[in-house]
């Protein structure tokens, strides 16, 4: 079994998604914060009303991901990406129009 077929799961996909961008939020917390607290960011993010444009640039390198395992042939794992990256769009756009 190639390892292309060992990892093209939509499971592989789904966590894959979700993890790269918790990631990258923290990779941006960690070169803009300052001297703040993790939790002091957050309030001054919430504060400035940008929590859906954080979240927004944060799902940016899914669809990086997104096209790296397209172009393996890796279809069930770009579908589990994609299926996640609806996920955060609609948590984005529920953030945005209910509050």
């Amino acid at each position: 079994m190639k390892r292309a077929e060992k990892y093209d799961r939509v499971s592989v996909g789904l966590i894959t998604g979700f993890l790269l961008p918790v990631i990258t939020a923290f990779l941006v917390y960690l070169f803009t914060h300052g001297e703040q607290s993790l939790a002091g960011y957050l309030k001054r993010i919430v504060d400035a009303d940008i929590i859906t444009h954080t979240l927004s640039l944060s799902v940016l390198p899914n669809l990086i991901i997104f096209l790296i395992f397209n172009r393996l042939d890796m279809l069930r794992a770009a579908r589990g990406v994609l299926g996640i990256t609806l996920f955060w769009a609609v948590m984005v756009f529920g953030i945005k129009f209910l509050r």
